[in-house]
This record gives C-alpha cells, sequence and structure tokens, in this order.
C-alpha cells in the first residue's frame, strides 16, 4: 500500500535510431561511468497502489515512468517524484506541463551547473565532467552561484547510498567488489524493487571510476523478454548482475553462483544486525530465507577488518548515514584506484617515445597489451604499494583480464592513447618544414604525403575537442603550399 518508487534497465530493439546528437557530445566528456548507452533505455518508476471500492479490483494501482538513455539515477528519481504525485491529483494536463518544462532543458553538458525547472520548482545539479578530481568517490568540483533560486540542490546527478543498500551484509562487502570486478553472475532478492535497484546500483558504483560493462538490471520480472534466457539451467548462468522481487526466482535462479538476499531496510539502528557467516548457494530455498550473501566464492584478497570496524562504530555512535556512505564509497575509491594503478602504469610503458614520432611517417601505435609481461610487474609494482590489503593480487588480475570489464577498459583506453599519438603527430606534420622536404621527393611521395595530410585534417574535424587549431591552420597552410609547387595537370587531380 502507499507509493513506491524504484527504475529498471532495458535493451532497445535492434535497428532503433542511435543516440541523439546531444548524447554524442555529452558522451565524449562525461565520466566513462555515466555514458549514455544507445542499446539500453532505463527507466524511473513511481508505483501508487490505495484502496479504492468504486473499482472493480478494489484497488487504485498506476505507475508513472520516465524513459530515458541517461543513468542519472538520483536526478530522475527525484524528477519522477514530483511529476508522479501532481498526475495522480491532476491528471493529464500536469503530464503536459511536465514536458513543457523538460523542453526548456539545456543540453547535459559536463562540468556544467544546471538550473532545471519543473512545476514550479527548480532543480539544481552539476553535471560531473571527466577531467574533475575524484574525490570519496564524488566528482569534486566547487558549485558556482546562480541567479536563478534553486528550491532543490541535489548533491549527486547519478549515486546512491551504498552503506544502506549494504547494511545488513556488510562483513561481505569486499567479497561483492571481487565479484562485480571480475564480471561474476550475481542476483540480489528482497520483497521490494526499492530496495533491489539500490543494492544492484550500488553494486555497479563499488568499482567505480572503473565503468562495469557487463549487463545489470535494477528490477528484473518474469515479464521481461530475457527471462527464458537469463533462468535457463542447459548453460552458465549469463554474466549479469539481476534485481528480483518474486518468490518464484529463489528456485528459478537457485542454481545461480552468487545470491544476495536482502531484508527490508528500517531506520539507522532498526536494520537486521550485519551477518558475518557466507552460505552455499544452494542452502537458499524461498524468498523466506535469511538475509545474507548466499555462495561458494573464495575471496583473492583477505577481508579489511579496519574499514568494518569503523563503520561498525560510526553506527553505534549515531553518525549519520551520509557520513557512512562517504567513508565507504572512499574505501571502494581507494581500493579501485589501487587495483587499477598498476594497469594505467604499464599501458603507459606501451606507448612509443615522443622523439619516435616523425612526420615523415605513418601515425605510431599503442603496443598490444601482454598480460604476462604485465604480471611480472606486479611484485615490484602492484596494488600493495598503495593499499594495504593482503592477498592474491596476481590471480585477483587473472580473473579480470577474462572479463568484459577488462576489455571494456582496454578498449577505452586504447582508443585514447592512440588518440594522443594522432594528436602528437599532427603537431609534428604541422610543425615541419614540408615545402622545403618535397623539393627533392618524387611525385607519388608528394601525393602520399598531401593524402596524409588531408587524412590528418579529417581526423581533426572528427576530433576538434582534442585537437589544436593552431596545429590546423598550420596543416591547411601546408596543404596549399605543397599543392601550389605541383604542375598543374597534377593539381588538378589533386583539387577533384
Amino acid at each position: 500500500m502507499g507509493d513506491t518508487q524504484f527504475h529498471f534497465r532495458i535493451r532497445q530493439c535492434p535497428g532503433r535510431k542511435p543516440t541523439v546528437k546531444a548524447h554524442n557530445a555529452y558522451n565524449r566528456d562525461c565520466p566513462i561511468t555515466l555514458q549514455s548507452e544507445s542499446a539500453y533505455y532505463y527507466g524511473f518508476v513511481y508505483f501508487r497502489q490505495t484502496k479504492d471500492r468504486t473499482i472493480r479490483r478494489g484497488y487504485f494501482q498506476k505507475s508513472v515512468v520516465l524513459v530515458t538513455k541517461l543513468p542519472f539515477v538520483a536526478l530522475f528519481s527525484q524528477l519522477v517524484s514530483i511529476i508522479a504525485p501532481e498526475y495522480f491529483d491532476n491528471g493529464e494536463p500536469s503530464l503536459e506541463a511536465a514536458c513543457h518544462d523538460i523542453d526548456q532543458w539545456p543540453d547535459p553538458i559536463p562540468g556544467d551547473t544546471l538550473n532545471l525547472p519543473i512545476m514550479g520548482t527548480v532543480i539544481q545539479v552539476r553535471v560531473p565532467c571527466r577531467s574533475d578530481r575524484l574525490v570519496g568517490g564524488v566528482q569534486a568540483k566547487s558549485q558556482e552561484r546562480h541567479t536563478i533560486p534553486a528550491h532543490s540542490v541535489l548533491p549527486t546527478l547519478h549515486e546512491v547510498d551504498i552503506y544502506s543498500a549494504f547494511h545488513s551484509i556488510l562483513p561481505h562487502v569486499q567479497l561483492l567488489w571481487e565479484l562485480v570486478l571480475i564480471g561474476e553472475p550475481v542476483v540480489v532478492m528482497a520483497a521490494s524493487p526499492s530496495v533491489t535497484c539500490n543494492c544492484v546500483q550500488a553494486l555497479i558504483n563499488m568499482i567505480t571510476p572503473l565503468k562495469y560493462c557487463n549487463d545489470f538490471r535494477p528490477y528484473f520480472t518474469i515479464h521481461d523478454s530475457e527471462f527464458k534466457e537469463f533462468t535457463t539451467r542447459t548453460q552458465a548462468p549469463p554474466p549479469v548482475i539481476l534485481g528480483v522481487t518474486n518468490p518464484f526466482f529463489a528456485k528459478t535462479l537457485q542454481h545461480w553462483p552468487h545470491i544476495i538476499r536482502i531484508g527490508e531496510m528500517g531506520g539507522l539502528g532498526t536494520s537486521p544486525k550485519p551477518l558475518n557467516k557466507l552460505k552455499k548457494a544452494a542452502s537458499l530455498k524461498t524468498l523466506d530465507s535469511k538475509p545474507g550473501v548466499y555462495t561458494q566464492y573464495k575471496s583473492f584478497l583477505a577481508k579489511d577488518k579496519m574499514i568494518l570496524k569503523r563503520l561498525m562504530k560510526g553506527s553505534q555512535s549515531k553518525r549519520p548515514v551520509e557520513a557512512q556512505n562517504a567513508i565507504l564509497r572512499r574505501h571502494f575509491l581507494e581500493l579501485t584506484q589501487s587495483f587499477m594503478i598498476p594497469l594505467e602504469r604499464y599501458m603507459a610503458s606501451l606507448m612509443p617515445l615522443q622523439r619516435n614520432i616523425s612526420p615523415h611517417k605513418g601515425a605510431p601505435l599503442l603496443r598490444q597489451f601482454d598480460p604476462e609481461e604485465f604480471l611480472q610487474t606486479v611484485e615490484h609494482s602492484g596494488p600493495q604499494l598503495t593499499s594495504g590489503i593482503k592477498g592474491d593480487w596476481e590471480a585477483l588480475y587473472r580473473r579480470f583480464f577474462r572479463s568484459p570489464n577488462f576489455e571494456g577498459w582496454y578498449y577505452q583506453r586504447q582508443r585514447e592513447v592512440n588518440q594522443k599519438l594522432q594528436v602528437l603527430h599532427m603537431e609534428a606534420l604541422s610543425n615541419s618544414n614540408l615545402v622545403e622536404w618535397i623539393r627533392d621527393k618524387e611525385e607519388v611521395e608528394i601525393v602520399d604525403l598531401i593524402l596524409r595530410i588531408k587524412e590528418k585534417l579529417k581526423f581533426a574535424i572528427n576530433n576538434h575537442t582534442v585537437v589544436q587549431q593552431e596545429s590546423v591552420m598550420k596543416l591547411q597552410k601546408h596543404l596549399e603550399n605543397i599543392v601550389s609547387a605541383l604542375p598543374d595537370d597534377l593539381q588538378t587531380v589533386i583539387k577533384t
């Protein structure tokens, strides 16, 4: 009875239109973890159920659902909580008013603080930028002052309270971090969709600033089109994180290797006592099973007891939930960064030296990532340099290398580094005396150089945010001078 809020994530049908232009521009500068994905939609739901004798079933049941490509969990949850009650009270004209307000909203430009009018109030929120410094898991940047008064200032666009989400299973959070990092199948069971979606979203956020590259469904039902795909016993469970409430799933997903059972969250001090023992997955028979983590997974890393003691002490002293959340979020940020720093360091070693970038040769490429070569560096310059947690880090890396999370990170970094090498090569080309260089060259070599310059100018158009305009102007001047030095007949061919 009453009102319930939650969100879900669904696949887009194949063959649909790609993302809108504003989303492409947003993806270029936003943090990797906040990118809009063309293959998925998010739905933010506000559901109301109240007794109504005038209705045949005896209940009024209706949802308002906001559908979007953008993973702004905090913003859109707030937004639908403003729109839905108005709709229930006043009907469709309130939805028209909300759409009219939203139509006035500016594009989500990373780094901008936005004032978003909605039904007589203004929500102020800052869109994180990729260049922001991470502090405690939060994109740190000072809020700018604006003349428009904000009735509601959201501290974050997208984050959920991970401390409250994991309160009943706190002793196992580091194990869960490993499961998410290596992309294991996980199912979250609870009595309420608001609990499952917060927990699933908290799991995804645990490995920030690394992007979770598997599928995840904050609220999954038997009506979802992937129901058969995700529940079949004829093959291993797919690498997806599911949030479910239907008791039917307790039996259907019993074969899944990692099951989290979350009890209903009460206020601080009334939540279930944190559970210390892991349970075998096969021991979960019904949705009435006790809260806990059901798995046979053995952690690669030793449990960090200091963070648990700190959180327990904070709970006993009635430390605010916001502070507990910040402590836990910072812990996971530092743990993930300790894991990723050696990978970033090794990636940097694969780059060619800048002095080897020649304007008279093609742009150099990044050397291929060699897992075995990387693992040889772990003993001397691995995570132990920045983290006090002991364990088999090398084995954890080996599992990570087999996950889509590694593939997603490597593809992104490879693309970024090769883009940087293209920019450096372009600068070397623009700063060279090309007119002097072509004097003793054959026509075929000169034509090859012209084609290379044209390719660089095309690259500059597609990557205008990272290319200096000065380099573009120099290259265009070089191109004009080189073409004008060619015989007239060849000039005609080049210009056509």
